[in-house]
């Protein structure tokens, strides 16, 4: 289980942009979180994904609670979840190749061992060609190189995804492949997902439950009436 409870959090105490919010996906679960742009659902998915410490609340993942943050995090825990992010541009070095930028987690996790066959097994799940391998971000569409940062989010074979807003600068056919590779990884390992987006057509259909944001900053406060 991933479960968010109580969480305030933001980049100054005195102006949380997320308050008491409480949040839970199952093993093996979907969960499409929507929201307007600005409510805070991105700062949330931060906290889900151990790269942000929330100011109050609890996070717990796989029935432990959650200590550390970012590289303070036990190792078991940063590799359990994986993430994207909407702006690949922004989370991804302009100095890598593609390759070496899907082979990231593994050289930091010292299994370098394993880069050659993961690298050719995720840029074929997630549509990238051999001759794209070799060229960096600057020489590729966002397209392309989206395709690169969720494969690199999948290569240590994470139980959780978090996909905050990972189709928002996409066309339909890129945002479909995306879609379709998440659903063939967690289909293949049981990974439960967090999708954060403000396109409530695409969640409704891609995720098993859809949260709206008013709903998980209210049931902590209903919880305590």
């Amino acid at each position: 289980m991933l479960e968010l409870r109580d969480i305030t959090a933001g980049y100054d105490r005195n102006a949380p942009v997320v308050r008491h919010a409480t949040l839970t996906v199952a093993p093996g679960e979907s969960v499409g979180l929507l929201g307007p742009s600005g409510c805070g659902k991105s700062t949330l998915a931060r906290v889900a994904a151990l790269l942000h410490r929330p100011d109050t609340g609890t996070v717990t993942l796989d029935g432990e609670p959650v200590r550390g943050w970012r590289h303070r995090a036990p190792r078991a825990h940063r590799t359990a979840v994986g993430v994207v992010f909407q702006q690949p541009r922004l989370s991804a070095d302009p100095r890598l190749r593609l390759a070496d930028l899907i082979a990231e987690p593994l050289r930091a996790t010292g299994r370098s061992a394993d880069i050659p066959l993961r690298t050719t097994e995720l840029a074929t799940a997630v549509g990238l060609t051999p001759d794209l391998l070799d060229r960096r971000p600057h020489e590729v569409s966002d397209g392309q190189l989206q395709r690169a940062c969720l494969a690199r989010a999948l290569v240590l074979r994470p139980r959780w995804l978090i996909c905050d807003e990972m189709t928002a600068m996409l066309d339909a056919s890129t945002t479909a492949a995306l879609v379709a590779a998440v659903e063939e990884y967690r289909g293949t390992t049981g990974a439960g997902l967090l999708a954060v987006g403000h396109d409530h057509v695409l969640l409704n259909r891609w995720c098993d439950r859809t949260v709206h944001w008013a709903e998980i900053e209210s049931q902590d406060r209903a919880a305590k009436l």
